[in-house]
């Protein structure tokens, strides 16, 4: 058991030596877990990034590809594409003196996926993955009223849900709140990680103050990638990002969310973190998805399985 003083999720880790933080849902996911994989480095652990990616990997050269579906993106990749989040990172690790090769995973079914993923942990020796969804939709266990955007999440989840030779395997939502957009009713998620804790894999939840290193430099790593990709910025950064900076309510920091109303609040800045099994065996789909080579698939058997269930109704805040 546990002190109240330590937080659970760097517990868990702290015998872990080369830890993959990984983005979960394709396009700046990976930024959502900048702080956790700054916070590890900085406790002198090998940490290696990595992203399901939204970018166009099919133009990079052979040498590139580490792996069937897994290239090794670096400060000057395609440097002729004007959205590409992880060569974008990967600049600014390299502008601030950390390690700046960046793993990018195609859209890919979970078989694939799951490949690519075992080709990464043998060849770093991975000994814990952090996978982290910017947002709460991988929380989503597939009977509630909306899910989000889940395929990409949820594929990232079963691929390493069947890899049990990593010893240490957990997840990370962060940004409550701003799947709303995508019909989650975040009472639900509540009900969700409940649910989790009931079953002995929530790990508790903290905060990224501002005032911290790794809150500095998040906050920093998002407003480069702002500059960098101006016309397509992360919506999900950015309010996370807004939200550590203290600010509240209808902050409008692009024009891709003119004409809705958003809603930055303090909670959009904790992280809440989870066993990855724990997480995975209490999605109702999972073995849908299992035997499955192309996105289109996942797309499909999800919505295949939403024809079939009754789902819980939502519920708005009581107070």
């Amino acid at each position: 058991m546990m002190s109240l003083h330590s937080n659970p999720l760097f517990t868990r880790l702290s015998d872990a030596e080369r830890i993959l933080v990984a983005g979960a849902g394709g396009g700046f996911d990976i930024y959502s877990g900048l702080p956790v994989a700054l916070a590890l480095l900085h406790q002198g652990k090998q940490v290696y990034l990595a992203n399901l990616s939204f970018s166009a990997l099919g133009g990079l050269p052979l040498d590139d590809w580490v792996a069937p579906d897994l290239a090794a993106i670096t400060p000057g990749s395609a440097l002729h594409q004007s959205y590409f989040p992880e060569r974008t990172l990967a600049q600014w690790l390299h502008r601030n003196d950390y390690p700046s090769t960046v793993y990018a995973f195609p859209q890919t079914g979970v078989r694939p996926l799951r490949t690519a993923y075992q080709a990464l942990t043998e060849l770093h020796r991975i000994d814990a993955v952090v996978l982290v969804d910017g947002g709460t939709d991988i929380l989503m266990r597939g009977d509630e009223a909306g899910l989000g955007t889940p395929e990409e999440d949820l594929a990232s989840v079963a691929a390493l849900a069947a890899l049990d030779g990593i010893p240490t395997r957990l997840v990370v939502s962060i940004g409550f709140g701003v799947d709303a957009y995508h019909g989650v009713n975040h009472t639900q998620v509540l009900e969700n990680i409940a649910a989790l804790e009931r079953g002995g894999a929530y790990l508790g939840a903290f905060s990224i103050p501002r005032a911290t290193r790794e809150g500095a430099l998040y906050l920093d790593a998002v407003a480069h990638a702002q500059r960098h990709t101006p016309q397509h910025p992360s919506i999900v950064n950015g309010s996370i990002a807004a939200a550590v900076r203290g600010s509240f309510g209808d902050v409008q920091f692009t024009d891709r969310t003119r004409g809705s109303e958003l809603f930055v609040n303090p909670l959009m800045s904790l992280c809440f973190a989870f066993d990855l099994p724990g997480l995975a065996a209490r999605c109702l789909y999972l073995d849908r998805i299992e035997d499955t080579y192309l996105i289109r698939q996942v797309h499909s058997r999800i919505a295949e399985f939403r024809e079939s269930v009754v789902t819980r109704p939502p519920h708005s805040f009581p107070h």
